[in-house]
C-alpha cells in the first residue's frame, strides 16, 4: 500500500512516478532547477577533486582546493533544499518519499560528512591534509549518492518507453 492510503496497481508499483506525480514533475519549475543545479554540482565536484588531488600530490593550492570545497558544500545545500522543495510538490513529502527514499537517506550522510568539513575548516579543527582526506571522503558518499539518482532516473526513463523502442533507442 502506498502512504497515500491508495493500494497501487502492480503496473504503479513498478513505476517511479505515478501519473499525478509525473503531471506534477513535468509542471514544477522544481524540475528545471533541480536539472540545472545537479550538473553544476558535478562540475565543481570534478575541479574540487583535481585541485585536492593537486594539493595531496604537490602541497600547493591549498587555498583553492579549500574554497572549491566550501562552493561545492554550498551546492549541495542548495540542491538539497531545492530538491525537497520538488520531493514535496511532486509526492507531497518533504523527504524520504517512497521513490526517493534511499537516496535521500544517503543524502544526509552527503550533507552530514559536507557539513562536518565546514565545521572542521571554519574552526580549523583539522591539518590541511586532514581536511583533504575529510573532503574525499563526503565526495566519495556524493559520488555514490549520485549513482543512486542516476540509476534511479534511468529505471524511471525506460519503464515510461514505448513499448516499441527498443532498450539501444532507450538507453540514448
Amino acid at each position: 500500500m502506498a502512504k497515500s492510503g491508495r493500494l497501487r496497481t502492480d503496473k504503479q508499483a513498478g513505476q517511479l512516478y505515478t501519473p499525478e506525480q509525473r503531471q506534477r514533475r513535468d509542471a514544477t519549475v522544481w524540475t528545471l532547477v533541480q536539472g540545472i543545479l545537479a550538473p553544476v554540482q558535478f562540475l565543481v565536484f570534478l575541479l574540487s577533486i583535481l585541485l585536492i588531488l593537486r594539493y595531496l600530490a604537490t602541497g600547493e593550492g591549498i587555498g583553492a582546493a579549500n574554497a572549491s570545497v566550501v562552493v561545492k558544500a554550498l551546492l549541495l545545500y542548495t540542491i538539497m533544499i531545492t530538491g525537497s522543495i520538488w520531493e514535496k510538490v511532486v509526492f507531497g513529502r518533504w523527504l524520504f518519499a517512497d521513490a526517493f527514499f534511499w537516496e535521500d537517506v544517503v543524502s544526509i550522510l552527503v550533507l552530514a560528512l559536507h557539513t562536518a568539513y565546514l565545521v572542521c575548516f571554519f574552526l580549523n579543527l583539522l591539518s590541511p591534509v586532514e581536511l583533504m582526506f575529510l573532503a574525499l571522503a563526503a565526495y566519495a558518499t556524493y559520488a555514490l549518492n549520485a549513482a543512486q539518482f542516476l540509476l534511479k532516473l534511468r529505471a524511471a526513463r525506460l519503464s515510461t518507453a514505448p513499448a516499441h523502442m527498443g532498450a539501444m533507442e532507450v538507453a540514448r
